[in-house]
């Protein structure tokens, strides 16, 4: 009974397969990729060395086959900054999933990352074919197109970017290209649809008062700047702008206490010393002035904006050759500005070169068609140098400006500037009657400008009205320019943008004037 008992239990031979041992619990399995966990803990760590020796050790076993270790190697080489390794990698991992979309656009951005912009493009529209819905996939594309300067085809890609997952940095780039068009107030909509989104984004707060501001509406200007910082305090961007506009309306002992709060954020920032300096100015401390000015120079040694500040300054010191040398710089980064060749005029005058002073301010009146001060200063120089008829020409056609700046604005000039125009009127013997055919306030405008010393008689050389104008503080991207009349104009904005969005801030000029004796 007991071998029958034992047969049964056992009706055929055990196999060879049979006796082996088996598997403990928790024991490996020999699988392809086994150790993929243990390269996402160290790389969501950050421990990039432990992760590229497992990565390592896992393509050795695999004879380079597994997609997860190449595909987070290339991510580690980005991280790195070997951007064409990682291109090289993620190419790897497209050939073993042609079918993964996300593969693609980690192509795509290594090649965006290279400047290979339209190569981007391309591979941006191969994912779209296979995840027509990814926000990520579209937004790119409109970067991209940006850069190629296709911006209608930007601005669809942003357009369904949006219609497929409303965010803000899509809402900042479709801005942005509005800006690159000069189009202030589509760009201001779609800023302030996505406030309406994001309204304690305060990138787009800061970016939101600054346009308002560019624009001269000072009430929703301060009002989205206060917002800024009632959300962030500490946003030297905001604070920045909003000193800049306490600035803009003389208040430099309130602008500079908000700039202390900027500097410990930013203290190596060119615009804040060049603002710094200008509030000095102002206040009339032109040796501390010149101080920050200089500093704001050795930070940005090629903004023409700090370059004409400082000559404006040397100028109001009366230190003709310091002005020369910083306005002929500022001419050299900026030769389509009018004003800068008349300022140079004022300082080739005073160092008694009457010459080159008459070809600057032949420059100066080709250059800007709209500033009456350029002519009254050329005439001024013309009767001191006894060309009474060209002195006569540039006085007719100082008054033509006037007139029509009298019937096109409200502009008010500066009394010194009429006072300055009459005299040498009577000088030429065109009549005081004639200078002015209607009634001008006898106040300070806004765009401020100044006259140079009072005539003793006649029969003596005149003083040099000077148009030293508006001292632009460069708070930002989006810069206006003086035209010395009152006027404005954009300057061009530079055509690319990175996939983040850069900081905008504004510029916004800062009154000036000084009076300069010709000897």
């Amino acid at each position: 009974m007991a071998e029958e008992r034992r047969a049964m239990r056992t009706p055929f031979p055990a196999s060879a397969e049979s006796r082996k041992p088996r598997l403990k619990k928790g024991q490996e399995f020999p699988i392809l990729e086994k150790q993929n966990w243990l390269i996402h803990l160290h790389y969501i760590r950050k421990d990039y060395e432990a992760c590229k020796a497992v990565i390592k050790e896992q393509l050795q076993e695999t004879q380079g086959l597994c997609e997860y270790a190449i595909y987070v190697q290339a991510l580690i080489f980005r991280l790195e900054g070997n951007i064409q390794e990682s291109l090289e990698l993620f190419q790897t991992c497209a050939v073993l999933s042609p079918q993964c979309a996300d593969n693609l656009k980690q192509v795509a951005r290594s090649l965006f990352l290279l400047g290979k912009h339209k190569a981007a493009t391309e591979v941006y529209n191969e994912a779209a074919k296979l995840n027509q819905k990814d926000w990520e996939i579209c937004h790119n594309l409109g970067v991209c197109y940006i850069y190629l300067k296709q911006f209608s085809k930007a601005q669809e890609q942003l357009h369904n970017a949006l219609h497929l997952n409303r965010h803000d940095l899509t809402y900042i780039m479709l801005g942005k290209i509005h800006l690159l068009e000069g189009d202030l107030d589509k760009a201001i909509e779609i800023y302030k649809k996505a406030v309406e989104f994001s309204p304690e984004n305060t990138e787009l707060l800061t970016t939101l008062g600054l346009l308002y501001l560019q624009l001269g509406i000072y009430q929703k200007a301060f009002e989205h700047l206060g917002n800024a910082l009632t959300y962030d305090p500490t946003n030297y961007k905001a604070i920045l702008a909003a000193g800049s506009m306490m600035q803009t309306h003389g208040d430099f002992d309130v602008a500079l206490t908000k700039y202390r709060v900027v500097a410990c954020a930013v203290p190596e920032s060119p615009p804040l010393w060049n603002n710094i300096g200008m509030c000095f100015f102002g206040k009339k401390k032109y040796v501390a002035a010149i101080s920050c000015l200089k500093r704001a120079n050795y930070l940005a040694p090629f903004d023409w904006k700090i370059l004409y500040n400082l000559g404006l300054v040397h100028l109001t010191m009366q230190q003709y050759a310091s002005a020369f040398h910083f306005l002929s710089a500022a001419i050299n980064l900026q030769p389509k500005m009018g004003e800068l060749y008349m300022l140079l005029a004022v300082a080739l005058t005073n160092l008694e070169d009457p010459e080159n002073a008459k070809r600057a301010y032949a420059e100066a009146i080709r250059l800007d068609k709209c500033n009456p001060l350029v002519n009254l200063n050329y005439a001024v120089l013309l009767y001191n140098q006894g060309e009474k008829k060209g002195a006569l020409a540039q006085y007719q056609e100082m008054e033509k400006k006037v007139n029509l700046l009298k019937d096109s604005s409200s502009l008010e000039f500066d009394s010194e500037m009429i006072e300055m125009a009459q005299k040498l009127g009577a000088a030429l013997q065109v009549g005081e009657a004639l200078v002015w055919t209607k009634p001008v306030k006898d106040t300070k405008s806004k765009h401020r400008t100044t006259s140079a010393s009072k005539a003793g008689g006649f029969q003596q050389p005149l003083g040099s009205n000077q148009a030293l104008g508006q001292a632009m503080s460069s708070a930002a991207a989006h810069r206006k320019l003086p035209s010395g009349a009152g006027g404005v104009s954009q300057l061009p904005k530079p055509p690319s943008l990175p996939l983040e969005p850069e900081p905008t801030t504004e510029a916004h000029p800062t009154e000036a004037s000084a009076q300069i004796r010709e000897k």
